[in-house]
């Protein structure tokens, strides 16, 4: 069974205030989405990545990888119209290309701090149980918006999972589970684990952290920064040490 990673990389990134889409900002010298690739293409079971990119951004995709050498890039398709449809472009393109019981990765470019530990748990738990969606707890209180003035519930957190990507499927499971959401009605889903859901169906849990943010407005690029900076620290502690 391969294991192929499609990152999303279609959306605009309004709120992040930026001229250009979020995931090709340039933070140290590197484009957001780089740092996402370099986790998959660093990752010994991933076979090949897919991205599914903005129209008119593929060429200059391609120069970057091509610069960073990505070498496990082997297709950049255009996206959809919303989520939903760009992760069907991204599956359809890992058909034409792939068998149907072969695993595909669903990823956010802009959660460019995913772990090679949470990579590895979410194959391992698609491998079990058919799906796997990285999760965190969800560690605050969490109220119910009961209009947009003020809110008279709680929820009770201990019941609550924050879903983070990577989304694991077999192939033919999500072609299916999307063909199925069409026949429905379903053109809209906000990730592939809640169309899983909408569909009546399980969705499994793999370990996810804190620290695969998703760089959604400014000052989530502050927390990036400094998270690389203290990843950078770690990294030549480690050479340091070595080296003795």
């Amino acid at each position: 069974m391969k294991k192929i990673a499609i990152i999303i990389a279609g959306g605009v990134g309004s709120r992040m205030g930026q001229d250009i889409p979020k995931q090709f900002i340039n933070i140290k010298g590197k484009p957001i989405i780089i740092y996402t690739l370099e986790a998959f293409e660093q990752h010994p079971s991933i076979d090949g990545i897919i991205v599914v990119c903005i129209n008119g951004w593929q060429e200059i995709l391609k120069s970057y990888a091509k610069q960073f050498k990505i070498k496990k890039l082997i297709s950049i398709v255009p996206g959809g119209k919303n989520g939903q449809e760009s992760i069907y472009h991204g599956i359809k393109e890992a058909e034409r290309l792939f068998q149907k019981k072969d695993m595909v990765l669903i990823h956010d470019a802009i959660r460019p701090m995913v772990s090679e530990e949470i990579i590895s748990d979410n194959i391992a738990i698609c491998e079990l149980n058919g799906n796997a969606t990285a999760v965190v707890p969800c560690s605050t209180v969490v109220l119910k918006k009961t209009n947009l003035q003020y809110s008279n519930e709680v929820l009770d957190r201990e019941k609550i999972y924050l879903t983070q990507t990577p989304q694991a499927f077999i192939l033919k499971d999500i072609l299916n589970a999307h063909k199925q959401a069409k026949e429905k009605g379903i053109t809209n889903s906000l990730a592939s684990c809640s169309l899983y859901i909408e569909l009546g169906k399980k969705v499994y849990y793999s370990t996810g952290n804190e620290t695969n943010i998703k760089l959604t407005r400014p000052g989530d690029l502050q927390i990036f920064e400094a998270l690389l900076n203290t990843k950078n620290k770690e990294r030549k502690g480690e050479n340091e040490f070595t080296k003795q």
